[in-house]
């Protein structure tokens, strides 16, 4: 028998207004149930609780629990019992009997009890064999077994995606963003009780699913940590890598391990769950061999009026360097203000170097900066860089009004 917690009881009201022909008498029908919540009546929960009914569901993260009781039915004294319990998966067979010791002997109507538990770990059909052994009076063994099948569920959805945020000169270095959706896909509200990120070894974590307001700290899904059937949630972390990592730049780039989420909840009356995913990995941007990125850009620029970028152009390269040439192609919305086709000069491995370069636009709106284009002279390779920042473009009669 499985063991579970009981449920409140159910009670659908039945009412009808006072012209009705009934009058009152639903009413009062429901204030005399002893189920029923005293000056709640009509709510459907009652203050009863109901034992299960069925087996119900088990989903992966829960504690399975069960009661197993051997019975002796016959008139006789039966010796050496043993009793063994399996929980066989699509993947093992796990022993989860309490005591491996036989019991010396069993009398007529008695029993033998075990209370069995096990955390599922598994999606898919999971069998109980209970097994027992035993010899007669006359010295026989025998034997019989029994099977319990049941599916255990899947309790949440989880979807990660990364954010790479350039936060230094180095790649290795930059911030990580993970956003993690949760979604409760059982048919009940459970209780959040945590999700956290465990980092690996080579991050730091920044939990930022809380607001600091006059000095406490306050969740930015409110007081409340309930999650609705098929509702989601998004919890968002940032992960830096640590100081001894990020000195040791072929650690950090390509595939790297960020860690795992650990999530707790409860359901019901209490019931506890608990998940923990698989290692996340991250894929560390790629710049190939020059890298650019912007230090100063505005955010809303005049139209027709010239504004000012400055760019940082990086040698990647750890043994190469470079001599580059700096050519600026318009597009139809920014047009670049300068001479294409410059020389910026040798750029030496793991070097940078700073430059200003100034824009205008002709058209109005969300426009993005492209145009850009890179050639080293000494490999005849050219690096393109398009949609490297957006710029709110409006008209200067506008500006002044705002």
């Amino acid at each position: 028998m499985r063991l579970t917690k009981p449920t409140l009881f159910t009670n659908i009201p039945v009412t009808c207004e006072e012209k009705d022909l009934p009058g009152d008498l639903f009413n009062q029908l429901m204030r005399d149930d002893p189920s029923t919540v005293n000056g709640a009546e009509i709510l459907m929960l009652g203050e009863m609780l109901t034992l299960p009914q069925n087996f119900g569901n088990i989903f992966l993260g829960e504690t399975f629990s069960s009661y197993i009781s051997v019975h002796n039915d016959s008139s006789q004294v039966v010796k050496d019992i043993l009793v063994k319990a399996d929980l066989q998966t699509s993947s093992q067979r796990l022993n989860l009997s309490a005591s491996s010791a036989a019991v010396a002997e069993l009398k007529p109507d008695c029993c033998i009890d075990d209370v069995i538990h096990h955390e599922v770990k598994e999606i898919g059909t999971h069998i109980l064999v209970c097994a027992v052994s035993y010899a007669t009076q006359s010295g026989e063994k025998m034997y019989f077994r029994k099977f319990f099948k049941f599916q255990v569920l899947k309790p949440l959805d989880v979807k990660t995606k990364f954010y790479n945020a350039e936060s230094d000169l180095s790649s290795v270095t930059d911030e990580v963003f993970l956003e993690a959706q949760i979604q409760n896909i059982t048919n009940s509200p459970m209780f959040m009780e945590k999700v956290s990120l465990e980092p690996s070894i080579m991050y730091n974590v920044a939990e930022l699913n809380a607001v600091n307001q006059a000095g406490e700290c306050i969740s930015t899904f409110g007081s409340r940590a309930y999650l609705q059937p098929m509702d989601t949630r998004q919890y968002l972390y940032c992960l830096k890598p640590k100081k001894e990592f990020a000195e040791k730049a072929g650690i950090i780039k390509g595939v790297t391990v960020i860690g795992k989420l650990d999530i707790v909840w409860k359901t019901n009356l209490g019931e506890r769950g608990r998940l923990q995913t698989s290692q996340l990995q991250r894929m560390a941007p790629g710049y190939g061999d020059v890298r650019l990125s912007l230090e100063a850009i505005p955010d809303t620029v005049n139209l027709e009026e010239p504004f000012h970028i400055t760019c940082k152009i990086t040698n990647c390269s750890s043994e190469r360097t470079m001599d580059l040439v700096l050519e600026m192609c318009n597009t139809n919305s920014i047009h670049w203000c300068g001479i294409s086709g410059r020389q910026l000069g040798k750029l030496h491995p793991s070097s940078s170097l700073c430059l200003a370069l100034t824009l205008l636009s002709s058209v109005q709106g969300l426009q993005s900066v492209s145009g850009l284009r890179l050639t080293d002279t000494f490999l005849k390779r050219t690096y393109e860089y398009d949609d490297i920042a957006q710029v709110c473009v409006v008209s200067s009669a506008v500006k002044m009004e705002n």
